[in-house]
């Protein structure tokens, strides 16, 4: 959606030009906006219960070609499966129900399953919405799955879903089945998920190699954690990182560039406060992280397609672009609004 003005690289916190506006007719505040894996589909989801589907031939004009419903309630993420496996399509939402759609013939998509596997057992937490016609509303997140996302291909169709109910579900498709393992990740419920992208662990060239399965997390009890899979499928701790972060996580975002030397993860959190961690690679090592510094409540963040650049989106409306420069620090790129929002970069 966003592109640099210029031939050259700009200054840092130049202005970045906005190339579409798409006009989605949702009833109600838009939550999370997903581009397809050739990006030509995007979807969208809203607190009108729905999930839209765009299509555009061109990368410029979107037309809608179909609407998904089925949540009781505001549909908080969707993400879209690698190709692969056809047209599949995940939402999560406060109704507690994660559903998987796909598309059985041109436009027409119809869900595949539903899990219901979220009590909602955790503590009563609020969460205020502010309507496009300012009215309030206070919703009690505790029935709520806040995130989905897919494994890498090369593990399979997996599904990871990330719930106020302190829990993590992650729902793999076998043989023409759904199984689910679930485990208790964060005290009050976790709001994020994010899978590490797919290394061998024998090898590229062994044939019996075998990628690893970890997930990051990011929680109300603000702190982030890394899970590896075993070998008997079930998901243990494998870090807990330094308590960096001073109220909820919001995003967790892997780095997608598969790197032997170094993992890298980014986090954003309501304290205002975006974390790029570079995590130890032996045990007995400490993580190394740099922190940039917002002027509001941070919320998602994303990686490009390589790694190597970082999306930002805050509270105040502002989307900025990240890189780190040879010194290790992280420079804007520059951003959508003409406010400046990030002020600093720091250890």
């Amino acid at each position: 959606f966003f592109c640099c003005a210029g031939k050259r690289r700009p200054p840092s916190l130049s202005r970045l030009i906005f190339n579409m506006k798409l006009v989605t007719s949702h009833e109600d505040l838009i939550h999370d906006v997903q581009m397809d894996f050739y990006g030509r589909r995007l979807a969208t989801c809203s607190s009108d219960r729905t999930v839209k589907i765009f299509e555009s031939p061109d990368g410029y004009h979107h037309q809608q070609t179909a609407q998904l419903v089925g949540h009781n309630g505001p549909v908080w993420q969707v993400v879209w499966a690698h190709p692969k496996f056809g047209s599949i399509l995940a939402s999560c939402s406060y109704d507690r129900q994660v559903i998987v759609w796909k598309e059985l013939a041109r436009n027409n998509w119809v869900h595949i399953y539903q899990h219901r596997g979220h009590d909602g057992s955790g503590a009563d937490a609020w969460l205020t919405l502010v309507t496009r016609c300012n009215v309030v509303k206070r919703l009690s997140t505790h029935l709520t799955v806040n995130a989905v996302a897919w494994s890498p291909h090369e593990l399979g169709l997996r599904l990871a879903c990330g719930s106020s109910d302190e829990t993590i579900s992650v729902l793999s498709f076998r043989g023409n089945e759904w199984e689910v393992t679930k485990f208790k990740a964060h005290k009050t419920g976790c709001n994020a998920v994010s899978w590490a992208p797919a290394v061998s662990t024998h090898g590229p060239d062994n044939a019996n190699a075998i990628a690893d399965r970890r997930l990051a997390s990011g929680g109300c009890d603000n702190l982030i954690k890394i899970w590896r899979c075993t070998g008997d499928g079930q998901w243990v701790p494998e870090l807990i990182l330094p308590a960096r972060h001073t109220d909820w996580v919001r995003d967790v975002a892997w780095s997608p560039m598969p790197k032997l030397v170094d993992s890298v993860v980014a986090t954003c959190s309501q304290d205002k406060k975006v974390v790029v961690w570079t995590l130890p690679k032996m045990a007995g090592e400490q993580c190394q992280y740099k922190e940039i510094i917002f002027s509001a409540p941070v919320w998602r963040v994303s990686w490009s397609i390589t790694g190597t650049i970082l999306a930002i989106s805050s509270g105040d409306d502002v989307v900025s672009l990240w890189k780190q420069t040879s010194s290790g620090d992280w420079e804007s790129l520059g951003h959508v609004d003409d406010g400046v929002s990030a002020v600093s970069s720091k250890h």
